[in-house]
């Protein structure tokens, strides 16, 4: 049995963060699909294991934990890798991790659920998420113009939880080489990373049922 168990499905970024952090790290884990798109997420057995009826959900021993901040965080501390030096990365850590939640990965996960996974989209509201994702990609470009990762000289979770969404980019409609040099370069330099796997690869749940 694997040390940690983790709930996901493929089409999900924010348990392609964890899963992610998981394989690079080398850890000794499994994956349990959850069948979002059929409703798995809003059932009460589900909602036993989470209130929130979300992915993704770690366990790991005696420990359940959810959002995928939370659980990088925990694996930071658990693997020794990819996580802070002292108490000023993990507060820029911290910083990075807010503005992933509230600026790139809720417009970005929203925009591509809308234009790839969702019938008939409301071109107003499509739109409209859309600019706010790119407005958050180029916050993140201009970070990354004079730098090879997010904090640090290194890969930390920071880089992990901005990058979820992101390489979903052919569900997104985003050609990162051409708008965004910056994240393109940054991408690939995440995608070296031993053990490095797309969220379709590592996760179970693709490709979806027509």
């Amino acid at each position: 049995m694997a040390e940690y168990h983790l709930y996901c499905f493929a089409q999900s970024g924010n348990a392609y963060k964890t899963a992610l952090m998981l394989e690079t790290t080398g850890c000794d884990w499994g994956s349990r699909f959850v069948d979002f798109f059929n409703g798995e997420t809003r059932t009460p057995e589900y909602r036993r294991i989470n209130v929130m009826g979300e992915v993704p959900v770690l366990v790991h021993g005696e420990t359940t934990l959810s959002q995928s901040g939370v659980i990088l965080d925990y694996l930071a501390e658990k693997t020794g890798r990819h996580g802070w030096k002292n108490d000023a990365e993990r507060r820029e850590i911290l910083r990075w991790f807010l503005f992933d939640n509230h600026k790139l990965t809720s417009y970005t996960a929203t925009y591509r659920f809308l234009r790839a996974l969702s019938k008939d989209p409301n071109p107003t509201v499509l739109e409209f998420f859309g600019a706010r994702m790119r407005g958050a990609f180029s916050v993140l470009a201009a970070h990354l113009a004079d730098r090879d990762w997010v904090v640090g000289n290194r890969a930390t979770i920071a880089d992990l939880s901005l990058c979820g969404y992101l390489f979903y980019d052919d569900e997104i409609g985003v050609n990162f080489e051409e708008s965004y040099p910056a994240i393109h370069h940054w991408l690939n330099r995440i995608k070296a990373l031993p053990g490095w796997k797309h969220p379709y690869e590592l996760m179970p749940g693709h490709p979806l049922p027509s």
